[in-house]
């Protein structure tokens, strides 16, 4: 059973990390929020899951314990394979995942491409009373937290060839609307600001 996996990232492309542990490359299958985060020739830490199939041994990556948890109850629905899980996963944050469970909010599993309305509802069914939905904590650490979700933003965009001036800007915009869900997550976060900077590459494009 792989668990855990830590080592140079070799290379990023589409859902999946190819991680060099001692001069072996495993491929790993990642959410676009976390692929966003991972630069090729950086050191990374990857918590896994092995999933086992007869023709196939696929592995599922993580930045944090929470999505792995996520993951795997997800995978435990029926009629949800690992690549919607993860399809999850990309769309919504651990926190919205339980925000919407505890709601009973099976539209937010339906704009997931692969899932239905009738696995929707199940997803909903199954975890409920399985995920704990934590409050934020009006104190330090939470602010804490807002800096590394907003200077991890920044990272991503200024890795994928954004300028930093223009990363903090587009930052600073989405987060003056954001709710506190999303400005808590990254890939929520991330996918809002290329929503603010896309519009502009193009118009900047197009002159």
């Amino acid at each position: 059973m792989i668990s855990a996996l830590r080592g140079t990232v070799l290379s990023v492309a589409g859902g999946t990390a190819v991680i060099d542990v001692g001069g072996v490359g495993f491929a790993v299958n990642v959410t676009t929020g976390h692929a966003f985060l991972l630069r090729t020739g950086s050191e990374a830490t990857l918590l896994t899951s092995l999933i086992v199939r007869e023709d196939s041994l696929s592995l599922f990556g993580f930045p944090d314990q929470e999505s792995l948890d996520i993951f795997s109850l997800l995978v435990g629905v029926t009629g949800v394979g690992p690549k919607s899980a993860l399809g999850v996963l990309s769309e919504l944050s651990p926190g919205e995942v339980a925000t919407a469970v505890a709601r009973e909010d099976d539209s937010a599993f339906r704009k997931v491409s692969g899932i239905g309305p009738k696995t929707a509802k199940l997803i909903v069914l199954s975890l409920a009373g399985k995920i704990a939905v934590h409050a934020a904590p009006a104190s330090t650490p939470q602010n804490g937290g807002a800096r590394s979700v907003r200077a991890d933003v920044e990272r991503a965009l200024v890795g994928l060839g954004w300028q930093e001036r223009n990363a903090t800007a587009a930052v600073d915009e989405v987060l003056e609307t954001a709710s506190p869900a999303d400005a808590d997550s990254v890939p929520a976060l991330l996918r809002l600001a290329l929503a603010v900077l896309g519009p502009a590459q193009n118009r900047g494009a197009s002159r």
